[in-house]
């Protein structure tokens, strides 16, 4: 066998290089997040043990649904945060809210929305998701008109510490009319600032509504900064939802974050969020920003 020059060795290395630069430039980008409702069931008995499963899989940030009395998933910010960048993780955005409050409790809550806004700096999210209302913002317009003036009052909340505050969707913002003719999600879109608050879109609640989100990003560009990636099941298990068409407009949607989120199960959860992103993972469409 002959021996390989030292030149011959030089451009065999090089080539190799190249081959590799090229292999992972068309390789999607796996920057994509867990919603961590999709394993409710497990992270409450093992925080830790939960985490680095999500790390493992492949995700490489989450989304918060546990901050309570300042902590989340019961640990201080900072070693939640720890935790999670120990198993290559980061904290991108978290679930919580408070509903609107009236005249006699807006001081009170707002000096709740102080505290929220300074353990999720700590926690190092950029994003706080609002991902409810209450009843009067679907009965009256003026009951959504007072969402709206406290969405914006917490957004600006947000905006001075450096944080993006938004709405996440169920099926009812598309199902309700107000006043018979005004659907209320576009309303609320309408009439939110887009420097005060954007929007997290559930892919699955908005099409369950009878949404079309493609249609949405089109009409409202730029407004959906972070989206929810979910199916009936896991991702991709129905066969019912276009992802490759809603992908298809993800630049105009002014998406920055795609979240998986599953609410419910063929397999247990863990085994449901890895067929997730490996569904998401085999597409040619699926690519991230970074």
């Amino acid at each position: 066998m002959k021996k390989i020059t030292f030149t011959a060795a030089i451009l065999l290395f090089a080539f190799c290089g190249l081959f590799l630069a090229i292999f992972n430039s068309c390789k999607p980008s796996k920057n994509i997040g867990l919603q961590l409702y999709s394993i409710r069931d497990s992270i409450f008995k093992d925080v830790p043990g939960a985490i680095k499963k999500v790390g493992e899989m492949g995700y490489t940030f989450v989304e918060a649904a546990g901050y309570a009395k300042g902590k989340f998933y019961g640990m201080e910010p900072a070693a939640f945060r720890a935790l999670c960048e120990k198993n290559g993780l980061k904290v991108l955005s978290s679930h919580t809210g408070m509903p609107a409050p009236d005249s006699a409790n807006w001081d009170k809550v707002m000096a709740w929305w102080d505290t929220c806004i300074s353990d999720h700096i700590a926690v190092g999210a950029k994003f706080i998701v609002q991902p409810f209302m209450g009843e009067e913002a679907y009965k009256s317009l003026d009951g959504l008109k007072k969402y709206i003036r406290y969405f914006t009052a917490v957004g600006e909340k947000c905006n001075a510490k450096g944080i993006r505050f938004g709405y996440h969707n169920h099926s009812g913002e598309f199902t309700t009319k107000l006043d018979s003719t005004i659907v209320l999600y576009d309303y609320l879109v309408q009439n939110t600032d887009p420097a005060k608050v954007m929007f997290e879109l559930d892919i699955f609640w908005c099409t369950q509504g009878g949404g079309d989100p493609v249609a949405l990003f089109n009409r409202y560009p730029g407004r959906f900064e972070l989206w929810h990636i979910k199916d009936k099941k896991e991702v991709g298990e129905s066969g019912k939802i276009d992802f490759a068409a809603i992908w298809a407009t993800a630049p105009k949607s002014g998406m920055k974050y795609g979240i998986v989120e599953i609410e419910e199960y063929n397999f247990d959860e863990f085994t449901s969020c890895r067929k997730s992103l490996e569904f998401l993972q085999k597409q040619k469409y699926f690519v991230m920003p970074n």
